[in-house]
């Protein structure tokens, strides 16, 4: 696992509660993770996730992936748990929108220390939020005490691919992406190995490099003018952060980063 000093939880919050937040959602839509829609069919259909089950999305941003999880899988209720009140206040105005409030919830706080009771959840979800969390150690062990025996942890998430990044690599991805640490497929593994559970599926999702191809083309063809909006009209800044995605381009076309996939069941 790469890691760096000084980046913590107030840098990610920083990112969620300011302008590249939003420019995040611009490009990637409501659902901020790589594969989007496609993405979660994938990942729910893999798990068994369905109809009545009760769950946690532990980093649930604005909730889209629990507003997914309600309407397409039948899931009878999620609580969502995010340190970022821009994004938790964003995601309770759009359930109450979206006439799911009655099933989704949202708690403000500690992922890695989310006070939901022991054993109280069917499955516990993310989608590509992880890789903000300091501690993985500590989150894997979380998300493996509130999910009950028998259940399901399953998520997607940004990682070191095969071929490695330099230190060098590493730092300077790290620092724009504001991660303190890149876990890699087999390290999660070990976590949840560690943690009590049984390892179902950890693997490359094959997603990530023409994803990020996708991201760029769109700003150059055609949301130039939005992204320049949220940056306050910054033809610099968007410049350095299209300069950022285009290192983060070549990372993934070289293997360096993947998004992976995991699926476990709690022993």
């Amino acid at each position: 696992m790469k890691s760096i000093p000084n980046v913590g939880l107030n840098d990610v919050t920083a990112v969620y509660n300011g302008a590249e937040g939003n420019l995040w959602e611009l490009l990637m839509g409501q659902q901020i993770h790589i594969g989007g829609f496609k993405s979660s069919v994938d990942l729910a259909e893999r798990a068994g996730i369905g109809a009545g089950m009760r769950g946690v999305d532990l980093c649930c941003c604005n909730g889209a992936g629990m507003r997914f999880l309600v309407r397409f899988r039948d899931v009878a209720s999620m609580t969502g748990v995010d340190a970022t009140e821009t994004v938790v206040n964003r995601g309770r105005e759009r359930c109450r929108e979206e006439g799911l409030d009655d099933r989704i919830r949202f708690m403000l706080g500690d992922v890695c220390n989310s006070t939901l009771p022991p054993g109280s959840a069917d499955f516990v979800w993310a989608e590509d939020a992880w890789c903000y969390v300091t501690d993985k150690s500590k989150l894997i062990a979380e998300a493996a005490r509130v999910v009950k025996p028998g259940g399901t942890i399953a998520f997607t998430d940004w990682v070191e691919g095969p071929a490695g990044l330099s230190d060098a690599e590493a730092e300077r991805f790290m620092v724009g992406m504001k991660f303190a640490n890149l876990q890699d497929i087999p390290g999660y593994s070990r976590l949840l190995k560690e943690n009590g559970c049984t390892v179902v599926a950890a693997d490359d999702t094959g997603r990530f490099a023409a994803h990020i191809d996708l991201y760029l083309s769109m700003v150059d063809m055609q949301l130039t003018y939005d992204a320049l909006k949220i940056l306050g009209f910054n033809m610099d800044m968007l410049q350095a952060v299209a300069g950022e995605f285009a290192f983060t381009r070549d990372l993934a076309h070289a293997g360096k980063l993947a998004q992976g996939r995991f699926i476990a069941r709690r022993n």
